[in-house]
This record gives structure tokens, C-alpha cells and sequence, in this order.
């Protein structure tokens, strides 16, 4: 598997060392109280003191392996702030293994099924958030739907796709969303992105409808200069989160407080947590994603839940940076 580099905690105040213990005490004592219940996963890494996140192992910028196979990437970075956390809820060092997988369904049902505890870079859908055996966390990103194809070959609109090869991801918002702004297109599946873009360069479908973050790192990555995002602004706008086991609050907890740390941390300017962010999204990478940009979204998130306020700050990143 995949080697994930070691962890280190982001400048934090007492919070999950007063309140997250008292979560897990809670949940060992409600066990005979649920009968059968299985262990939650802080039990589970208290006891093997070992964490699993599941993740596609070519889907920059979450998750990279290099060629001597080392992990990176934004979703890693947050599996990481995840595994500190958990170090300092526990009380003992905890590894971090990444169960590499290929699509987004397979993200879901590793965790759904018990076989991975987490995943981060998942959209959120409804159908996902009903339909599985898993939870969303708060988000770590914003993405959308566009599609990636020669220049010129579409105009962006739905109309456009009636009667065109269009390939989607099998398990991602592609096909949903395809069928339902164009019924006449036809839909080609595929098990990830890599495979589909692969296909348009090869002639076999007209575009590629996904998830534009991953389509263009895919296409620059690929040096292919000739295909383009349409149109301008995303078909459908989603969030990126991290999915737990249903029902397991104590460790969805751990989850969301890493997200929220490293939000806030951005947000007061910490220099640690704006390099992470920028590092994989920010400007001069393959995303491309502003200062303001990123603060405006990171902002809107936050108000939905109480500040962190992090020990030591450093001045906001500016408009201009």
C-alpha cells in the first residue's frame, strides 16, 4: 500500500482534549445499552492504533502516488490532520493507511461496509448521503460539473450534448446529472476519469462530463492543450467532504474538528494551514484557485459552526496574495 507520510497537529487550542475523551467515554458506556452495536471507529484505533482511508490513488490534487509510492495530496493532507486529531484524542501514536481504490463508489463502500473508517474528496449528493451506509462531514472543497472536450466542438449548452458519445464516471454525479439536462445524449461509462479522458483522446467519445477540478488537472497533466472545460461556470455546483460510518457521531466529530482546524487555521492567516491549502488548490497550481476565492468559500463553511480559534496567528492572506 501506499506510504502516507507522518502527521503533524496544526497549532490547535484544548478543545478535543476536554470534550472529544468525554465523547468516546460516552460511547463505550451507551455499547450495552445498544446491544449489539459494533465498536465506533475511536474505539477501534484506540485499540489497533491504526487508522484506514480509502482513496483513488490517481485523482490529483487529493491523492497522488508518486512512483516510489508515497501518497499525497489535499485529501491526504486532511487524512493526516485526521490522524493527529486522533493521536490526540487517544493519547498514543496512530498510523494512517491508505486503502487504494478506483472509483468513488468504491470510496463510499469501504467505508460504508466497515473495510476503510474514512475517505475524503467524496461530492456530496443526496442519493449518496440517503442511500449509503455513510456520513458527510463538513466540506473541504467546492467543485463542479463541466465538460472537457476539443475546442470548439461545443457551445456549452445542454442542447448541444442531444446525440453526442459523452463519457462519464461510473458511481460520480456524471451520469445523474447528464440524463437529466440532456435525456438524448449517450451516456458512456467508464471507472474513473483517467480512463475516460483517455478515451476522448482516442476518438471514442465526443467529451467527458466530471468533475472539472480532476478534468483539467487530468488534461494539463496530459499536456493536452487541444481540449477544453465548457461551459464557463459549472452545469452543477457541489461540495467536497469526507465520508464516516453512519451513525458513528464520535468519530465524525474528530473528523469534522480536523476540517474545521484547518479552515480556521486559513481563514487567521496561520501560515501552516494557508501553505497546505495553497499547496494543492492555490495559486500556480493546476486549480488555480484564488486567495479570495478560497476565503469567501472556507468563510461560508465556518458560519455554519462554532470558530477554532487557533494559539498562534499570522496576518490573513491578502486580496493581492
Amino acid at each position: 500500500m501506499p506510504r502516507l507520510p507522518h502527521a503533524r497537529a496544526l497549532p490547535g487550542d484544548r478543545l478535543a482534549k476536554r470534550l472529544l475523551p468525554v465523547a468516546l467515554a460516552l460511547t463505550a458506556c451507551l455499547g450495552p445499552m445498544a446491544g449489539a452495536r459494533a465498536e465506533g471507529v475511536v474505539q477501534r484505533v484506540a485499540r489497533t492504533g491504526q487508522v484506514v482511508t480509502a482513496g483513488q490513488t490517481d485523482s490529483p490534487p487529493l491523492v497522488i502516488v508518486t512512483p516510489d509510492g508515497k501518497a499525497q495530496g489535499y485529501a491526504v493532507e486532511i487524512a493526516r490532520l485526521v490522524q493527529a486529531e486522533l493521536q490526540q484524542v487517544i493519547g498514543k501514536p496512530v498510523s494512517l493507511r491508505l486503502q487504494g481504490v478506483l472509483t468513488t463508489a468504491d470510496q463510499v463502500s469501504l467505508v460504508g461496509s466497515g473495510k476503510a473508517d474514512f475517505s475524503c474528496g467524496v461530492p456530496f449528493s443526496w442519493e449518496r448521503d440517503a442511500g449509503s451506509k455513510v456520513d458527510f462531514t463538513l466540506p473541504i472543497g467546492l467543485s463542479g460539473l463541466r465538460l472537457l472536450a476539443p475546442a470548439g466542438r461545443f457551445d456549452g449548452s445542454p442542447a448541444a450534448l442531444a446525440g453526442r458519445r459523452i463519457g462519464v464516471v461510473t458511481g460520480s454525479l456524471g451520469p445523474s446529472q447528464l440524463q437529466g439536462m440532456q435525456p438524448k445524449a449517450v451516456a458512456v461509462p467508464f471507472p474513473n476519469s483517467p480512463a475516460a479522458v483517455a478515451a476522448l483522446q482516442a476518438g471514442q467519445v465526443d467529451g467527458v462530463i466530471g468533475d472539472s477540478l480532476l478534468l483539467r488537472l487530468l488534461a494539463s497533466r496530459l499536456n493536452a492543450t487541444n481540449l477544453v472545460l465548457t461551459p464557463e461556470q459549472s452545469y452543477q455546483h457541489y461540495a467536497i467532504s469526507c465520508v464516516v460510518p453512519q451513525n458513528d457521531s464520535a468519530f465524525r466529530d474528530v473528523v469534522n474538528l480536523a476540517i474545521a482546524r484547518l479552515l480556521q487555521g486559513y481563514l487567521d492567516g496561520a501560515a501552516e494551514a494557508v501553505a497546505l491549502v495553497h499547496r494543492w488548490v492555490g495559486p500556480g497550481t493546476a486549480v488555480g484557485a484564488s486567495p479570495e476565492t478560497i476565503r469567501i468559500y472556507f468563510e461560508n463553511v465556518m458560519a455554519t459552526v462554532e470558530p477554532i480559534r487557533t494559539q498562534a496567528t499570522t496576518q490573513a492572506p491578502s486580496k493581492g496574495n
